[in-house]
């Protein structure tokens, strides 16, 4: 019988529904029979069960009779109220063998649990999937025998739920990344690679990434990219999107072009905690793009290259291109604008209608667009153009979407054609209306119109304008073989093109060269068609265009010597100044050497010999320089009258009795702005080439005159005022062919250890170097004339003043810092340096020497080199200035490096001698 509430147990009491339906259940017969019966180990369990909030049960007694709250009723779903009081394993039969380990566990005294334990439940009307957390306790009679167990619970159904979604959510987004062939990075906010996608592993060919964690995006960017990635990095920091196009390698040196996003990733404050790069390859794109590039570089090429007019328009006839011809023929520039706006601005009036009314047609058709009209040209003159346009169809629709076309010149056709009519309207109105109609062509026509017999090939009409070409009056070209007027070498060709007219064919555009009557030659250019025995031609004087074609190919072939020359400069000049870095330690020890004396006779003569070779060795790479334009010079104001006539007893006694020389060199002559040392060579080695172009003796002449160099001189200078050194000879005089090489370095016609090839070579790069140019005028038989063209001065000359002579004696004299990269040239400059009395501080470097000045070494004289890796030697000599004013400074060059060279800075050239280095730093400590 059930019981009632007054007589229920004390631990019964209250319970919630729970409670209510223990106090109301019959417990007689059950698997743990009447309450009342129950030991306190149970009632304490049961009471405190029943008093709790969250899910608990307790299974007693050997068949773990089952009780449990309310909260516990409803993980119970359709399986309560029948479960209370049942067999513990009857009701969760289904899960049994899951947890009947940890049951065994707690009856054997062990406290277990069992994390997101799953269990289907019907709590709403259905089946359900959930997952509990259980924690098992064993329980303990009074005298600690385990009598039974006691289970609280938790549902963390919400849990597996939501970490199953991150889960799927990061697996998701794995596949994602891992199919995705951009390469997707995750930053640290300084631009640190923290992640790599698969796609973008396999993108950069990188095998292992932990070989490059870490590493500074930025710094995988080549040339203007790094900047770039810098850049968006910081844009994406600011809460912004960075976006660039840069060139990266991959791990396999291949360079791949990408396009970048940069975007930040937020934290919980909405404030960028990482930053995310998604980098696609663009490098298929960018080929294409250059490949498209290319493609309509070489289209506007070819269609510039073409001699007649080339245009585009869209099926609208808006205009999308015009080549070069268009603006040749025009003067009009190309501009966007239609087809009426063009045909109202450059087509001749009376056929811009029709020649709309064609396009309108043919747009409606989809056929050929063909017009003939006159255009105007530049000069306001018209000529008469063949216009025809294929329209080009969209390949899905077929719809036209643009015309390709061509403007033909057939005005000389045009001319022949009206000329033939005319012609042939003459003989068919017999004499008069033959007359009236040919003296109409005939007087206003300025083409050259004629009739030739085919048979004779003798002219039997020309019109008038025959003789405002030639000068030959009409009746003595009438009658006349065509051949006597052609000249000798276009005989033969005129005769074969007269036979192949015989034989039916036309000849368009052929040219040949005929006499004028005051002996001259015109070219002339022939249009001209057979008929009835006849040839109707109408010719054009093309003499000023072959002229003008001519100056243009002379122009080319100009530029591709000064092209070839410059080339051979850059050249010769780099060599010239490693033979400088060569020579320096070769001339100083050798030098050395000679000033003590070191051997015997015999030693001093080989040590002379080879002393001499250096000297030689050192003329040549000067004279190389000289044709680089790379020698040293200091261009001053020059007395040339007074350096030639001072010069005139020397070179007449180095020609011998057999040349007579004439020095003119007035007066009032006004400086040039030249280098005296060098122009005296250069006088020297054109007196010299003199010499041995009259071995038979002859007459030497040398001048200078003040010149005004116009527009269009033949020496290409600048308009100005110069000063023209010239040297004359009537010596054996130069050919065509020997005068086009004679400035090329180590040409010459003297055989083989005579000459090095480099006078005329070097003289060209003085001049060159001087702003002024060299000019050779030569005939074979008649001699030679070099004009040495240097600019003006617009100071007066400097009077001489003896160079300060460096002592004998080497006395103590300071310290020097000497500065150069190259090893050998550094120890030989140090040895001089030690002669003359200085201590010396040695530094390979400019880099080095500062940090010897920062670390206190003290010196009084600073000597370096000027070419060297890294801080150059004028770059050297600015800063220690700075810090000491008024420091002796002498830069050592290789060459003439005038770029960022001060202009106060004393120079000292190599190769050099102990002596020179000695005057030169004497002129230092000159005040």
């Amino acid at each position: 019988m059930p019981g009632r509430d007054g007589d229920a147990p004390a631990f019964l009491t209250g319970g919630g529904a729970m409670g209510a339906a223990m106090r109301a259940r019959p417990w007689s017969g059950s698997v743990l029979g009447e309450p009342s019966t129950w030991p306190q180990c149970l009632r304490s369990a049961v009471g405190l069960m029943l008093g709790s909030r969250f899910p608990m049960f307790v299974a007693f007694g050997p068949d773990l009779g089952f009780l449990y709250n309310d909260a516990y009723a409803e993980i119970l779903g359709d399986k309560h109220p029948a479960a209370l009081g049942r067999r513990f394993r009857d009701i969760w039969a289904e899960i049994w063998a899951e947890i009947e380990p940890l049951i065994a566990a707690a009856l054997a005294g062990e406290a277990t649990w069992s994390e997101n334990l799953p269990l289907v439940m019907n709590r709403r009307g259905h089946d359900e999937q959930t997952w509990f957390t259980f924690s098992y306790s064993p329980l303990r009679d009074d005298e600690g025998a385990v009598v039974g167990m006691f289970c609280a619970c938790t549902e963390t159904t919400g849990q597996v739920l939501a970490e199953e979604r991150l889960r799927a959510s990061e697996e998701f987004n794995r596949r994602i990344l891992a199919s995705s062939a951009d390469c997707i990075k995750v930053l640290s906010l300084d631009g640190r690679l923290e992640f790599m996608s698969e796609g973008g592993m396999c993108a950069m060919a990188v095998e292992d990434f932990g070989l490059i964690r870490g590493a500074h995006w930025p710094d995988f960017w080549q040339g203007e990219g790094r900047g770039q990635a810098r850049a968006a990095i910081r844009e994406a920091r600011r809460g912004g999107t960075g976006r660039f196009q840069g060139l990266a390698t991959t791990a396999r040196g291949t360079p791949r072009w990408w396009d970048v996003i940069v975007t930040s990733i937020d934290g919980p404050d909405d404030r960028p905690e990482k930053l995310l790069a998604v980098s696609r390859d663009v490098t298929a794109t960018r080929e294409a793009e250059e490949r498209v590039r290319e493609s309509e570089a070489r289209f506007r090429q070819m269609a510039d290259a073409v001699p007649q007019i080339v245009w585009i328009t869209d099926a609208e006839g808006r205009t999308e291109f015009f080549n070069r011809q268009w603006t040749a023929y025009t003067g009009a520039p190309y501009a966007p604008t239609t087809a009426a706006a063009v045909a109202a601005a450059h087509v001749y009036p009376d056929d811009a209608q029709a020649t709309m009314a064609a396009f309108g047609e043919a747009r409606r058709s989809g056929g050929t667009f063909l017009v003939e009209h006159r255009i105007r040209s530049a000069a306001g003159t018209y000529r008469w153009f063949l216009v025809r346009a294929e329209p080009s169809r969209d390949p899905v629709t077929g719809e036209v979407v643009r015309w390709f076309g061509a403007s033909v010149d057939i005005h000389d056709r045009k001319l022949a054609e009206e000329a033939l009519l005319a012609l042939n309207a003459d003989l068919e109105r017999e004499v008069v209306a033959r007359t009236r109609e040919r003296g109409l062509i005939w007087q206003l026509s300025l083409d050259l119109l004629s009739v030739i017999d085919i048979d004779t090939a003798a002219f039997a009409a020309a019109n008038p304008a025959w003789t405002a070409a030639l000068g030959w009056p009409t009746s003595e070209i009438e009658g006349r073989p065509y051949a006597e007027l052609v000249h000798p070498d276009d005989v033969g060709a005129s005769l074969a093109a007269f036979d192949a007219i015989r034989q039916g064919s036309p000849v368009l555009h052929f040219e040949n060269r005929y006499r004028t009557r005051d002996g001259g030659w015109r070219w002339l250019s022939w249009v001209a068609v057979p008929e009835g025995g006849k040839l109707y031609s109408v010719t054009r004087d093309v003499t000023e265009e072959k002229e003008r074609r001519a100056e243009l190919e002379a122009a080319q072939e100009a530029l591709r010597q000064s092209q070839k020359m410059e080339a051979m400069g850059q050249l010769t000049g780099g060599v010239a100044h490693d033979f400088n870095n060569l020579l320096t330690p070769i001339v100083g020890s050798l030098d050395m050497l000679q000033r003590r004396g070191l051997g015997g006779e015999r030693e001093q003569r080989l040590i002379a010999g080879a002393m001499q070779s250096a000297e030689r060795a050192k003329t040549l790479v000067q004279r190389l320089l000289a044709f680089a334009r790379r020698q040293p010079l200091q261009p001053i104001p020059v007395d040339v009258a007074k350096l030639v006539t001072g010069m005139g007893d020397l070179v007449a006694s180095t020609m011998g009795p057999q040349i007579r020389v004439a020095v003119d060199a007035p007066d009032a002559l006004p400086p040039a702005k030249a280098d005296p040392n060098q122009i005296e060579m250069a006088l020297l080695n054109l007196c010299v080439n003199a010499r041995d172009a009259m071995p038979e003796g002859g007459t030497l002449r040398i001048s200078a005159r003040a010149e005004t160099v116009g527009p269009g001189h033949r020496t290409t200078l600048r308009p100005g005022p110069y000063i023209r050194l010239s040297v004359a000879d009537s010596g054996t005089g130069m050919d065509e062919a020997t005068l086009a090489r004679a400035v090329e370095p180590f040409f010459s016609t003297k055989g083989v250890g005579k000459g090095t090839g480099l006078g005329l070579s070097m003289m060209h790069g003085l001049a060159s170097q001087l702003s002024g140019a060299l000019t050779i005028q030569s005939r074979p038989g008649l001699g030679t004339n070099v004009e040495l063209w240097l600019p003006r001065s617009d100071a007066a000359p400097d009077l001489a003043e003896p160079a300060p002579q460096p002592s004998a004696a080497a006395s103590p004299r300071g310290t020097a810092l000497l500065v150069d990269d190259e090893d050998l040239v550094r120890m030989s400059t140090a040895d001089m340096l030690g002669d003359l009395g200085y201590a010396v501080i040695e530094a390979a470097s400019g880099e080095e020497a500062m940090r010897l000045v920062r670390g206190g070494e003290r010196f009084d004289l600073l000597v370096t080199d000027h070419l060297m890796p890294g801080i150059t030697g004028t770059e050297l000599a600015r800063a220690l200035r700075h810090a000491r004013p008024g420091l002796p400074v002498l830069l050592v060059s290789g060459y003439a490096e005038s770029d960022g060279v001060a202009a106060d800075l004393p120079r000292l050239t190599k190769p050099f001698r102990k002596n020179e280095l000695a005057a030169r730093l004497a002129q230092l400590a000159t005040p």
